[in-house]
């Protein structure tokens, strides 16, 4: 039994799940020693969550230095540079959400271990959908991941908006992953596996224009644009921003969307890529709406959050532009963006959860009036992450944007170009309404705002990572483009 122990331990299997084990042993040794912990000592939930993502990461970077890129489980996963740079891009997402989270709990009254277990379940699912190179695989992860987000969504349960959020966020999520199933059966059904190696072979020799497979070509993507929330599939996303507590409004803004983008990713280029001459009219399409929606119905939000959707809703539409593109800087820049995204959005985050006190949930757009009397280093923060998400340099925003539009350019798509920079000023606009309110605006309530411990480590880390790469964008690139490789 030793024996057998020991060598399942060695095995690759074993080894490819590595960073998926552990989360789930600290999500499982936090509901159990949350009964033991008393509430003055919540944190300890908090922290016994950040050191199972610390072994994680480890591991992960285990991966990366040895440049590891194996099969296991006969195929299901794979060990490869993409999947190894966005499991470490969620560990970092998650690891800034927890930070974000101590202190907005208190005060919520909310600080629960199954807080910080479904995080660490929605991590692993997020792993699986990065590595998966199996229907099944992708199929689960992704559920796995939508599940806790549905339980997070819901979590403040005194809160009405809460629990609509989390209602409206479930029943529609059960309406896409239904239409996701249904593409991925038609997809078995034409190639008699759920492999995508094999099924790319077999829709290869259908050719693209097979009904059958353009009709799981469009039942795939339509799964896909609500996971990611792309118009038409948008109409769940500022609800559910708006009643969520802030810091899972951001974990579903920017991990949610890069698992799903990493997803997309790999069905697109491997499964669906012998049909692009059939997706690629159909993403331009709908990346030219998604901006043109997210950015327009942003302009008149008065909810911080509501306005954060629409405009994650019209940054969705620059990494479909990527993947329109259809070269190799078109598939770098969507690596960039995503990264980037994530970094500025948490801390914008960081800044609205920062706001939340005891009278005042703080997520309207007349809480940040004269917040820069109140905390002038929150406003420069909050600036400093308004301009990237714009895409105004020296911010990463601008490189991620430039690698965007360098694609379309080389791709010789240059009315794409010519629209996805004319929204930057409309971005532009809606976005210095809050600088505004910030720095113009008188402030009604006296006194200092304070930033807890946890959110202050946040907004420190957001911020290296948002004005590292766009001073020097190199590294950012070169991993951007190591990630990559796989699908050259």
């Amino acid at each position: 039994m030793w024996d057998w122990f020991v060598q399942g331990l060695h095995s690759i299997e074993f080894y490819a799940i590595m960073p998926h084990l552990q989360l789930t042993l600290f999500a499982c040794f936090i509901l159990l020693a949350d009964f033991l912990v008393e509430r003055p000592y919540k944190y300890f939930n908090a922290i016994c969550a950040l050191l199972g993502i610390g072994f994680s990461a480890f591991a992960l970077g285990r991966f990366w230095v040895r440049g590891d890129e194996k099969l296991a489980f006969n195929g299901l996963i794979v060990i490869d540079s993409f999947f190894t740079f966005f499991g470490l891009l969620f560990l970092l997402a998650t690891a800034l959400v927890i930070l974000m989270s101590i202190k907005y709990l208190d005060l919520e009254g909310e600080h629960e271990g199954e807080y910080y277990a479904l995080i660490l379940f929605a991590a692993v699912g997020m792993l699986f959908m990065a590595g998966g190179t199996d229907l099944v695989t992708l199929f689960i992860g992704l559920e796995l991941m939508a599940l806790c987000f549905y339980l997070l969504a819901g979590f403040l349960r005194r809160d009405r908006r809460s629990n609509e959020a989390a209602l409206k966020y479930l029943l529609l999520g059960m309406f896409s992953s239904g239409i996701l199933a249904y593409g991925f059966s038609l997809l078995y059904g034409v190639s008699g596996s759920t492999n995508i190696q094999v099924i790319a072979q077999k829709v290869a020799e259908r050719g693209p224009g097979d009904p059958i497979v353009f009709l799981a070509m469009v039942a795939v993507a339509a799964g896909m644009f609500f996971k990611v929330a792309a118009v038409p599939f948008h109409m769940w996303a500022p609800d559910v921003y708006e009643g969520a507590p802030t810091p899972i409004t951001a974990y579903i803004s920017v991990a949610s969307k890069a698992a799903s983008f990493a997803m997309l990713l790999r069905l697109f280029l491997v499964p669906l890529g012998p049909l692009r001459p059939n997706w690629e009219t159909l993403l331009a399409v709908i990346a030219l709406a998604t901006m043109t929606i997210g950015n327009l119905a942003a302009l008149n939000q008065d909810n911080i959050k509501r306005l954060l959707a629409y405009s994650s809703i019209g940054h969705v539409g620059y990494i479909l532009l990527g993947l329109v593109a259809g070269n190799q800087t078109g598939r770098t820049g969507i690596i960039v963006y995503l990264f980037v995204y994530t970094v500025m959005t948490i801390g914008a985050f960081a800044v609205v959860t920062g706001m939340r006190r005891a009278d005042a949930i703080g997520d309207r757009l007349e809480d940040m009036r004269g917040l820069m009397s109140k905390n002038p280093g929150a406003a420069l923060l909050m600036l400093i992450f308004l301009l990237s998400l714009t895409g105004i340099p020296p911010t990463a925003g601008f490189i991620a944007k430039y690698y965007i539009f360098l694609a379309l350019i080389q791709a010789g798509r240059y009315e794409l170009a010519v629209f996805a920079a004319l929204y930057v000023v409309v971005a532009l606009y809606y976005y210095f309404r809050i600088v505004v309110m910030m720095f113009f605006s008188e402030a009604r309530e006296p006194g200092r705002m304070t930033l807890a411990p946890g959110l202050v480590a946040t907004l420190a880390i957001a911020l290296v990572l948002t004005l590292a790469p766009g001073i020097y964008p190199e590294p950012l690139i070169n991993l951007a483009r190591l990630a990559i490789t796989p699908f050259r």
